[in-house]
C-alpha cells in the first residue's frame, strides 16, 4: 500500500527474511567472520544464535545464496518439535532425497551414500537448522552422529545452527550434550544493531526497494527509532512499516518524529488488546466510532474490496464467500445520530440544572413542596448522568473495537500470506 504511494519498486520493510536486503550491521559481519572461518575448517558445528528477529534467518539466507554450489552443497530445515527420527527424514528431504517409509535405518543410509557422492564429485555438504531451540536433546544427538559420516579421514558434512537465546543455553549446560559442545568450532551471539547503525539499516532497505529520497525523514527520527526498537532488525521492520503506512494515509513527503511517536501510542494501546478479549461487533453501524475517519475506513474498504464496496470475496476453491461492506453514508449517519442523543442529553442536563435554580426560592418558602421538586430534579440529573455514562463506556468499547479492527486489517494489508476473512 505505502510502497505505491512513495513509488517503492517492494516493500523493504516486509518480516519475512531476504537475502536482497541484507545489511550487514556490525554484529553481522563478526558472524560472518565466524562463518567463513567455521566453514574453512570443513567440519564440526557452528552455532549462531541471538534474540527473536535479531537477523539469523536473513544471515542463513544471505550465506545461501552467495556459497559457491560447486564447491558447497547446502540445504536448510526449519524444525518445530521434532524427534530425532523425524530429524533424520527432514535432513533426507532437505538434501532432495526420498526415502520410502518411516524407516531410519533407511534414511541414513540415503544420505550416508549422498554425502560419499557429493565428496567424490568434490563437493562437501553444510546442513543449515534453523529454529534449533525447538530440538529436543534426542534429536541433537541424532545430528551429531550425522555429523560422524567420513570418507576416510575427512568428514562428509558439516552442520551451521540457529537458534534463540535458549537454545544457546542448553548447549552450554547440559550434561548429555558434552559430545556435541567438543564438536563446535565457531559460535557467536548476534546483537542488536548500535543506534547509530539504525538510520543506514532503514535507507540502505530503502535504497534496494527503489527510494529515490520520498520520503524524507526528520533528523532526530532515527535516534527515536533506534530507542524504541532496542536495534532489533525485526521490530524496526514492523514500526516502519506502520509508519510509512500512516504517512502514507497523510500523503506525507517527510516522516517527522512526532509521527513515529503517535504509530508508538498506537501499537502500544494494540498490543494491550487482547484478540479475545473484546468480540468484534457483526456489521454493526454504531459500531463505528467518530475515531475512524471517513477517508481512512474508505480508503481501506477499496483497498479491501479491490472492486468496489459490499462485493463478495471468494476464499479456497470459490464455493465459500465472505463480505466485508463497509457502508460509509450508514456509518456517518449513525456517528450523527448518536451525536444527537449526546447532545440532547446534555441540554437536558442544562435544562435541569436552570429549573433547580429558578425554583430555588420558591423551596425555601414551602418547604415540603420544595423538597419534593428538588429530589424529583436530582433523580432527573441521575438518571440523565447515567445515561450519558452508559454512552461513554459504549462509546470506549467501540472505539477499542475498531481499533483492533483496523489494525487487523493493516496487518492484512502489509503480509503476503492468502487472503482471508480479517
Amino acid at each position: 500500500m505505502y510502497d505505491d504511494f512513495y513509488r517503492l519498486s517492494a516493500r523493504p520493510f516486509q518480516l519475512t527474511p531476504d537475502p536482497d536486503f541484507y545489511f550487514e550491521s556490525a554484529t553481522h559481519k563478526k558472524a560472518l567472520s565466524y562463518l567463513g572461518y567455521g566453514l574453512a575448517q570443513g567440519e564440526g558445528f557452528i552455532v549462531i544464535t541471538g534474540e527473536v528477529g535479531a537477523g539469523k534467518s536473513t544471515l542463513a539466507a544471505h550465506l545461501l545464496a552467495s556459497i559457491d554450489r560447486a564447491q558447497l552443497t547446502a540445504a536448510q530445515i526449519v524444525t518445530s518439535k521434532l524427534d530425532g527420527q523425524e530429524l533424520v527424514h527432514m535432513a533426507a528431504r532437505a538434501f532432495g532425497l526420498d526415502v520410502a517409509g518411516h524407516d531410519k535405518a533407511a534414511a541414513l543410509a540415503r544420505i550416508e551414500a549422498f554425502l560419499h557422492d557429493e565428496a567424490r564429485a568434490g563437493r562437501r555438504c553444510l546442513l543449515v537448522v534453523d529454529e534449533a531451540q525447538n530440538l529436543s536433546v534426542e534429536a541433537l544427538e541424532e545430528l551429531r552422529m550425522l555429523s560422524n559420516f567420513q570418507l576416510g579421514a575427512h568428514p562428509l558434512l558439516q552442520i551451521l545452527l540457529l537458534g534463540q537465546p535458549e537454545f544457546r543455553t542448553l548447549l552450554q549446560q547440559s550434561p548429555r550434550l558434552e559430545q556435541l559442545r567438543q564438536r563446535v568450532i565457531a559460535t557467536h551471539h548476534l546483537a542488536p544493531m548500535e543506534p547509530e547503525e539504525v538510520g543506514p539499516y532503514v535507507e540502505h532497505r530503502l535504497v534496494r526497494a527503489g527510494w529515490n529520497g520520498n520520503p524524507a525523514f526528520e533528523p532526530r527520527f532515527f535516534a527515536d527509532l533506534a530507542r524504541a526498537s532496542g536495534g532489533v532488525p525485526r521490530r524496526v521492520n514492523q514500526i516502519l512499516s506502520r509508519v510509512l503506512l500512516a504517512g502514507a494515509l497523510e500523503q506525507a513527503s517527510r516522516i517527522e518524529a512526532g509521527l513515529l511517536h503517535a504509530v508508538l501510542d498506537d501499537m502500544a494501546s494494540d498490543s494491550a488488546v487482547s484478540v479475545e478479549s473484546t468480540p468484534v461487533p457483526a456489521a454493526a453501524p454504531s459500531a463505528m466510532p467518530e475515531a475512524a475517519s471517513s477517508q481512512a475506513l474508505g480508503l481501506m474498504a477499496d483497498t479491501f474490496h479491490g472492486e468496489g464496496q459490499g462485493q463478495a470475496k471468494p476464499e479456497g476453491d470459490g464455493s465459500r464467500t465472505t463480505r466485508h461492506d463497509f457502508d460509509l453514508a450508514a456509518i456517518e449517519a449513525a456517528m450523527a445520530s448518536r451525536d444527537e442523543q449526546i447532545a440532547e442529553l446534555q441540554q437536558a442536563v442544562i435544562e435541569v440544572a436552570e429549573m433547580r435554580a429558578a425554583h430555588g426560592d420558591e423551596a425555601a418558602a414551602a418547604q415540603a413542596d420544595g423538597t419534593a421538586r428538588t429530589e424529583a430534579l436530582e433523580a432527573a440529573l441521575s438518571d440523565a448522568a447515567a445515561r450519558i455514562g452508559v454512552l461513554e463506556h459504549r462509546l470506549a468499547e467501540q472505539e477499542q473495537a475498531i481499533r483492533h479492527v483496523l489494525t487487523m486489517l493493516i496487518e492484512w494489508f502489509e503480509t503476503d500470506r492468502p487472503k482471508r476473512a480479517a
